[in-house]
């Protein structure tokens, strides 16, 4: 038995259909009105339990978060992707129930998984985010996350704008 309320680690084969619950819940939450209904609506069915079992099988490094025994949220990372940004490890998702957001949760596995990345000889941290996703931006801000560039990609024929935040290895 634990008494931890909170419990950080990587995912397992038996949290993908946590996962996959996660990531509806918190992709509804944070692009519904964002992204056109039919666009988010495939973008969520296709990231079932069998996706997230591939991923792990693929390698994938997620960490899950769970408050009190209850998956809350999940990270995926590893080496940046983000050419020029000089960081060298990249949250790639984070995300958690819109229920556990604004609690502290989210900073908790963002310092877990940054410890990790640095641990796992990838310094500074970059983080990718949708331009239009104002909560996600403010939450990068308020962990001192500079504005390092702008992209954008093409999602159903709409241009969406990517702001990039960057963390040097001596921040925070």
């Amino acid at each position: 038995m634990t008494t931890d309320l909170i419990d950080l680690r990587a995912a397992r084969t038996a949290d993908c259909e946590a996962l996959a619950g996660i990531h509806c819940e918190a992709w509804l939450g944070a692009y519904r009105g964002v992204l056109h209904g039919v666009d988010l609506q495939k973008m969520v069915s296709r990231r079932g339990a069998s996706w997230w079992r591939g991923a792990l099988a693929r390698g994938v490094d997620i960490k899950i978060l769970s408050i009190a025994e209850v998956p809350a949220g999940y990270a995926t990372y590893g080496p940046c992707r983000l050419r020029d940004t000089g960081m060298e490890g990249e949250i790639y998702e984070l995300y958690l129930k819109p229920e556990y957001q604004g609690l502290g949760f989210g900073r908790t596995l963002f310092g877990n998984v940054r410890e990790t990345l640095s641990a796992k000889n990838l310094p500074g941290l970059a983080v990718q985010v949708l331009s239009d996703n104002q909560p996600a931006r403010a939450f990068y801000k308020a962990l001192d996350g500079r504005l390092a560039a702008k992209s954008w990609y093409r999602l159903g024929g709409k241009r969406m704008e990517l702001s990039i935040y960057a963390w040097p290895e001596k921040s925070v």
